[in-house]
């Protein structure tokens, strides 16, 4: 497996597209696009509207249910609760026999933290969760290039099948693993996605592949004056495993990742806790690393639960692979990324966007930045991880990101949270509903470069490769959230 993750990784330039690629006609684009033009303004409203409900992992029961009837309205066919998810759903079209199957994957899950209202200074909101990632913003462009894709195929009789995943908990569920896992794109050809980001770019590259979850401590409570010895601190336990897991930095891989947050450290100083969580995530490119890694963790926290005469029991929460890029597939993403162009700001976004500038440090990219497109690269290892990459090793899967954030944002922060409640986040989107309905019309005009990064994607995979889904036997994690949650 680790052979396969290092094909291609150095940096390579686009070339020149394929001489057999079928492209797109003039009347085929307009039509897709005058789609997404036509509905720009339901789906800023439906993306607007998921900003607002802000739900977490597994609970994103208003956010599911929203993107559901619009695609019901269009006419789309559906399967729910899939993978055992209640809040996932598969979304479907088919025209005539035969035709390739291509897939789009739609997230609209929120971050714990992160409430921040829609101005350019911090301004918290009072509740649990944030779209501090642009989730909102991603199922609605998917959902809207799924429903371009329909009625083109409609119009020019293109036999196939557009489908659209509705794929909770992206944020530590690991909700699309479980979803590979149980075999759902196993009859998909292509598998099409995108991220909300600070630039517009077709590159790919390997995300990190990671295994979360979290570790519980059992003791004693006590007095903690009047009988500390009677008592076994359950929290000391999380302290002594977080301070050995610390130590073990210096001897662990380069560029492997472990991060943790202490979930529950007891209720009152003067009571010894009998029970602590604390929740880890590790990190790598090689999916080998991360769960000889996190093997490791796990002996610190039976080290830690020994010295502290204490119990422990770990939950696994999530487990995702790398992601697996194809350079067939990105070469047709970055030529109708540049169809589309990039994005204009009004005198009042740019006002907005300077404003966001004045809370980072260092210096950021210029705003008009949001109207370049980026060079489409084969690169090197990403700093995040996401749960497509499980997607990406079942099927050949391209994404492509847009700027719906003010350019030098960090990920996960309330600067993203404002630029996702307002129309510098919905421009973004609809720059990526549109690249993303050219994307899917092409390829079902083109077996070829549907042949192409098949070929590519079992070179990359390498001969007798079997996916098996990180997070093992386990169902869903629906509750890895419910304690983060507004009751």
């Amino acid at each position: 497996m680790h052979n396969a993750f290092t094909f291609g990784l150095a940096a390579t330039l686009v070339a020149a597209s394929p001489g057999w690629a079928r492209e797109l006609t003039p009347p085929d684009q307009t039509q897709l696009l005058g789609t997404i033009d036509r509905d720009s303004a339901v789906l800023g409203d439906t993306a607007l509207q998921i900003w607002k409900f802000a739900e977490l992992g597994y609970l994103e029961t208003q956010s599911s249910a929203l993107l559901q009837s619009r695609l019901k309205e269009a006419g789309f066919q559906m399967k729910t609760g899939i993978a055992g998810e209640p809040t996932a759903f598969l979304a479907s079209y088919r025209n005539g026999s035969g035709g390739p199957v291509i897939a789009v994957l739609a997230e609209f899950d929120a971050l714990p933290g992160l409430a921040q209202a829609a101005v350019p200074t911090r301004q918290p909101l009072n509740q649990a969760a944030g779209h501090g990632c642009g989730h909102n913003l991603f199922g609605s462009a998917s959902t809207y290039a799924a429903i371009a894709v329909k009625e083109w195929m409609i119009r020019n009789n293109i036999k196939g099948e557009i489908r659209l995943y509705g794929t909770p908990a992206e944020e530590g569920g690991s909700g699309k693993a479980y979803m590979a896992r149980d075999g759902l794109f196993n009859d998909v050809d292509i598998a099409l996605h995108w991220h909300p980001g600070n630039a517009n770019s077709a590159a790919q590259g390997p995300s990190m592949a990671n295994i979360s979850g979290k570790f519980r401590f059992h003791g004693k409570s006590s007095h903690a004056a009047a009988a500390p010895d009677k008592g076994r601190s359950a929290l000391d336990a999380v302290e002594a495993m977080d301070a050995m897991v610390n130590l073990m930095r210096e001897h662990i891989p380069d560029r492997t990742r472990i991060h943790y947050v202490i979930t529950n450290g007891g209720k009152a100083p003067n009571v010894v806790p009998d029970e602590a969580e604390v929740y880890y995530y590790v990190r790598q490119t090689d999916p080998q690393i991360v769960i000889s890694v996190m093997d490791w963790v796990k002996q610190a926290a039976a080290g830690a639960a020994m010295g502290t005469q204490t119990k422990v029991d770990f939950e696994q929460t999530g487990g995702v692979y790398s992601l697996l890029p194809n350079e067939a597939l990105m070469h047709v993403m970055d030529r109708n990324l540049h169809r589309v162009g990039g994005i204009s700001w009004t005198p009042e976004e740019q006002a907005f966007g300077a404003e966001i500038q004045k809370s980072f440090t260092g210096q950021a990219p210029p705003l008009s930045s949001v109207g370049e497109i980026q060079p489409a690269v084969i690169g090197s290892e990403g700093a995040a991880s996401t749960d497509v990459a499980d997607v990406s090793w079942v099927v050949p899967t391209v994404g492509l990101s847009t700027a719906t954030f003010v350019p030098g944002s960090a990920g996960h922060s309330w600067q993203n949270a404002a630029a996702a409640g307002m129309s510098i986040g919905v421009k973004g989107a609809i720059l990526a509903a549109k690249t993303l309905s050219l994307t899917a019309a092409e390829l079902f005009r083109s077996p070829e470069e549907i042949s192409a990064a098949k070929a590519e994607f079992a070179r990359r995979r390498g001969a007798g490769f079997q996916y098996k889904s990180l997070v093992g036997d386990r169902k869903p994690p629906l509750d890895y959230r419910k304690s983060t949650s507004v009751e």
